[in-house]
């Protein structure tokens, strides 16, 4: 038996020694996590189920295996020794496919023998074809091997047999990029369906973690009230960059349809250029009046739509308190307030050495402000001392990366952090 020159059979690295940077064994390999991605596409392979040399077997990202041989697997990094446990989109090559019938038009019923899979240019693995054993008919004959193209054998990875009402449940109990990376690898037929079934707050935070291309995509191929009530659910700062990506026409007819006062967050942020402090910001901190306590702004800090990033800073201004406020005053660290009694002003743990950005501050220099003073979230004042805003770290990141980061992180199939 023998497939292409750069494919792996399953059954050759199953029991193979996993050994770390250092030359340690860690564990062996039991079995390979595999997923549809669409009969257009070779089945995505996640990872490796792992047992650790105390019996526990765990999940190991594909990303982290550096070579595989016929003796060792090496990896890079730690093994997260949470327990493995399947996700219900999720095949076992070993436990899942092996031995299973297969009937293939005009051929002999036969059985599958092993999976290969192979590693993809940008460095991702995938399914890549399947040997299949012959059946005889006859007790404890060996059978024909023959190895055919995956996709010869799709039934045994197609999700088609699911209906939409069960993913769109799955993807509920998923991690916003969980949900990104699954729209990412549905056909479009199908990914039109859960779309359409998706409530609009998860469809949101999923779209924020879309290449721009395709959340431009998916946004146009709604109807625009639909479209409007999922802008209303993402972060202004993100509505506004990716209303900018569309058309004039499409994009006021979208803002209009939004409710007033989320449209006016989006219209005041696509006054700034993209590339500054203004246009990186959200216009909704967490800001405090003056004689607001602890208790009260660690009450606002707890609020579910607040951010970790957002969370770690509150701003105190005078009145009015939305964006633009009254006079911005300073900022107050959440671990002094943790450290304070629940009655205490506020206004008399003010950090004066927190010097504000302003609106028209580069990326570069937002960048260089953010190492200096070891912030993950700073307050933005425009020349009338007033707050209109906060840039995160995180908005930061999303500028100073590479344009296509986040494709690039769904073709690898990045860890998702669930083990």
């Amino acid at each position: 038996m023998s497939g292409s020159a750069s494919s792996i059979f399953v059954s050759r690295i199953r029991g193979l020694p996993i050994m770390d940077a250092s030359g340690d064994q860690v564990g062996k390999v039991r079995d390979v996590v595999v997923q549809n991605r669409s009969n257009a596409r070779p089945p995505r392979v996640k990872g490796l189920v792992v047992e650790l040399l105390r019996l526990r077997r765990v999940f190991l990202p594909m990303e982290r295996v550096h070579s595989i041989d016929a003796q060792q697997v090496i990896i890079s990094g730690v093994v997260n020794t949470v327990v493995f446990q399947r996700r219900d989109l999720e095949r076992l090559v070993d436990a899942d496919l092996f031995d299973k019938r297969v009937d293939r038009p005009g051929e002999k019923p036969s059985t599958i023998f092993d999976v290969a899979i192979q590693q993809t240019r940008n460095h991702a693995w995938e399914v890549s074809e399947v040997a299949l054993k012959e059946s005889t008919g006859r007790p404890f004959s060996r059978g024909h091997v023959v190895i055919v193209d995956w996709n010869e054998v799709p039934d045994y990875f197609a999700d088609s047999a699911q209906g939409t009402d069960q993913v769109v449940a799955q993807l509920a109990e998923m991690k916003p990029a969980d949900v990104a990376r699954e729209l990412h690898e549905m056909s479009p037929e199908r990914r039109a369906e859960v779309v359409s079934a998706l409530e609009d707050d998860v469809l949101a935070e999923a779209l924020e973690e879309l290449p721009e291309r395709e959340q431009v995509s998916l946004i146009r191929s709604l109807d625009t009230e639909r479209a409007a009530d999922v802008l209303e659910e993402m972060d202004p700062d993100d509505a506004a960059d990716l209303i900018a990506e569309l058309t004039p026409e499409l994009a006021e007819t979208i803002l209009q349809q939004m409710e007033p006062e989320d449209a006016e967050d989006v219209r005041t942020l696509l006054n700034y250029d993209a590339a500054t402090a203004g246009g990186l910001m959200t216009p909704e901190p967490v800001i405090l009046g003056p004689d607001e306590t602890v208790a009260d702004c660690l009450a606002k800090l707890r609020q579910e739509e607040v951010t970790p990033a957002l969370s770690a800073l509150a701003f105190l201004c005078r009145p009015p308190l939305d964006t633009p406020t009254g006079r911005y005053v300073g900022a107050v660290h959440i671990q002094r307030l943790l450290r304070e009694p629940p009655s205490t002003l506020a206004a008399n743990l003010v950090d004066a050495s927190i010097t504000p950005l302003r609106p028209d501050n580069s990326v570069a220099q937002v960048s260089r402000y953010f190492a200096t003073y070891d912030l993950v979230c700073a307050p933005v004042v425009d020349e009338r001392g007033r707050l209109v805003g906060a840039v995160t770290v995180d908005d930061v990141l999303d500028h100073i990366l590479p344009a296509d980061w986040r494709g690039l992180q769904l073709a690898e199939g990045a860890d998702d952090g669930r083990r």
